[in-house]
């Protein structure tokens, strides 16, 4: 049997051809820019752009970059650590119209994105918002990701100066989600500027809501070809509700008579769902992140902090009850860290209730320093309660109600020699497959065992069989109701590939694939579903694959020098890859005959990109090496790069 695997969309630095001809929109009403005069104005000095970067949370410290209408360099900036403004200075008297913007960094959800935006119209101060859905409008109105025409932007000229009437795509998008504007309340969506509002913020207004309700996406399909993917983000699968495809897209906006945008909508849904019941309470619940610091500001103990009305109805999240959220937050308290603002990742429901409602709203915050920079990312559950207590917020923690972790990733791994040249040991590299994490401890300090053995089934309906193999997750077992057995410290452990213990087929690897756990615990047998975040990729650029800087065949890795305690790099390919983020670091050491010895180190927030491998202590004579790097895009996919050292 053989399978398609779809493409991975994201292809940000490298220089990509130029995409032709130019789009030539016609001009109309209001509600996503106005057209441009695209001569080229003096001003008597340096035009200012200012703006928000938004996907419902703010950016984090995001880096801003501007190309004018001829490709050329005109400005860069760094976002505010906090409500992801920025504010700029042109680097000339003279842009040419328009002002393509971009911005790269991380969400309040960890995961980098790369959006961008435009100002069409010349001005001595202009605005330009950054989020998903200027980002989406641009792709609808270029055919394909902004971010290829923006990494060759000298070369594609004469597509940045097509991008000055930006109403008709603009106004197909608000079709699309016209229940969602519903949801937050924005009753006339010709007047919603999607780009240039200067009262736009990301403080759960309704625009900001608007962006915190959806999942927005471009992707390649299993054919190659560039789709834009939205859907209601509080649906349990990341299936897409809508489906638009770029070109048609393209075309049919750049007509001026007859022209059918609908033409480009695939799927058979032609709007988002709407998600109405908890939409209209999220307006304030940043308020529970004052609550929470104002609370940590005190000096709690873990016992005060287990007695707050924000706590005290606490159930689990994956694992963590209330007693280890209270020893959480006071460890914050004693390090002075600080909540930031909140970001809407999904519902914990395995349904929505009648009309759009979700009774534990999936959440993310920063965790910042009291310097201000991130240094950890919190997942939590929420709840919201009508009439709470004096002084107390609506919104209160409360966890998924889960007792073990349970996602599935799509993943594709390589593998290098020590000199970083591409192992030609496997007769697939690299090889994709499905990762499956069920937990076998919960996240008490030691963690405590839970689960020793389970089942998961595929969509296509084959079972693997998963044990306890001593690590945070079931490994893959060869053995039906085993218990036990060996990890590797690899990715086979956790990661579903053809060939192995079964196949998987086409259904298996699509974004929205549903796998379904099954085991005992405590004595109940329990259930649990997952699903597939975004499609397996397999078309994918070689520098996608997390690397380390410095690793040649003159200078290559050593497991001496990993003994000895090492300091990794990975900035040079951080900076080529600003959708993705190292998420995971491993060094796995073993000799002929004993278990291996795994250790799992702790990988820095960007915009760190070195870490520190101390010198291990052995518990085996060693005879062979490896490191694992993990890392993850904004879409989901997941890289794993080997090294096997010398």
């Amino acid at each position: 049997m053989s399978f398609r695997f779809a493409p991975d969309p994201a292809r940000y630095l490298t220089v990509l051809a130029p995409l032709g001809l130019s789009l030539l929109l016609a001009a109309c009403g209001s509600g996503g820019g106005g057209s441009a005069d695209t001569t080229t104005p003096g001003f008597s000095t340096e035009p200012k752009l200012s703006g928000v970067l938004a996907v419902g949370s703010p950016l984090l410290g995001a880096q801003v970059s501007v190309v004018d209408g001829t490709g050329a360099a005109v400005g860069s900036a760094t976002a505010h650590p906090v409500d992801g403004s920025y504010s700029l200075t042109l680097t000339t008297k003279t842009p040419t119209a328009p002002l393509l913007v971009q911005a790269r960094g991380m969400d309040a959800a960890g995961n980098m994105q790369v959006l961008h935006s435009v100002a069409p119209v010349l001005a001595a101060t202009m605005v330009a918002n950054v989020t998903t859905l200027s980002n989406a409008s641009l792709a609808m109105q270029l055919g394909t990701d902004p971010a290829t025409v923006f990494a060759a932007a000298k070369t594609s000229a004469s597509t940045i100066t097509g991008l000055t009437a930006l109403t008709p795509a603009a106004d197909f998008l608000k079709t699309l989600i016209k229940n969602n504007l519903t949801d937050v309340k924005i009753t006339t969506p010709a007047s919603l500027d999607l780009f240039n509002d200067a009262g736009f913020s990301a403080t759960k207004g309704a625009q900001d809501l608007l962006l915190e309700g959806l999942r927005v996406h471009l992707v390649h399909n299993t054919k190659g070809a560039e789709e834009l993917h939205l859907s209601n983000k509080l649906l349990p699968s990341s299936a897409p509700e809508v489906v638009v495809d770029l070109a048609t897209a393209k075309t049919e906006l750049a007509k001026t008579t007859d022209a059918a945008p609908a033409n480009a909508i695939t799927s058979t849904l032609k709007g988002t769902t709407s998600a109405t019941a908890t939409m209209l309470l999220l307006g304030n619940l940043d308020d529970l992140s004052a609550a929470l610091n104002k609370l940590i500001a005190t000096g709690l103990t873990a016992t005060t902090a287990a007695a707050s009305p924000l706590v005290s109805g606490y159930d689990t999240y994956n694992g963590r009850n209330k007693g280890t959220l209270a020893i959480l937050l006071a460890d914050l308290a004693s390090k002075n860290r600080q909540f930031g603002r909140w970001q809407l990742t999904g519902c914990a429901d395995d349904t929505l209730a009648t009309g759009g409602s979700c009774s534990r709203v999936l959440v993310s915050a920063p965790i910042t320093d009291s310097s201000g920079a991130v240094v950890e990312i919190y997942n939590d559950a929420v709840k919201y309660t009508k009439a709470p207590a004096a002084g107390v917020p609506n919104w209160s923690l409360i966890g998924n109600g889960k007792p073990l972790e349970f996602a599935i990733h799509p993943l594709l791994w390589t593998e290098f020699a020590a000199d970083g040249a591409v192992s030609a040991s496997l007769p697939l590299n690299p090889i994709p497959g499905v990762q499956v994490l069920l937990g076998s401890y919960n996240a008490d300090s030691p963690p405590v065992k839970q689960l020793d053995s389970a089942t998961v089934q595929t969509p296509g309906g084959f079972s693997m069989a998963l044990a306890q193999c001593t690590l945070n997750y079931l490994c893959l077992s060869a053995t039906p109701g085993s218990t036990s057995t060996a990890a590797s410290g690899g990715a086979g452990d956790h990661v579903l590939r053809r060939g192995t213990l079964g196949w998987i087929g086409a259904a298996d690897v699509l974004k929205g694939a549903k796998y379904i756990a099954s085991y005992t615990l405590a004595g109940a047998a329990v259930t649990r579903n997952a699903w597939l975040r975004a499609d397996v990729p397999v078309d994918y650029l070689p520098g996608r694959f997390p690397t380390l800087d410095g690793v040649s065949a003159t200078a290559p890795l050593k497991g001496s020098n990993l003994l000895l305690g090492m300091t990794v790099n990975w900035a040079a390919w951080a900076k080529a890859n600003p959708d993705q983020r190292l998420i995971s670091l491993r060094s796995v050491i073993s000799d002929d005959s004993s278990a291996p010895q795994i250790i799992d180190h702790t990988v820095p927030l960007p915009p760190s990109t070195t870490l520190v491998l101390p010198a291990p202590s052995l518990s085996v004579l060693p005879s062979k090496y490896e490191l694992w790097l993990g890392s993850q895009d904004s879409q989901g996919h997941r890289y794993l790069s080997k090294y096997s050292l010398q």
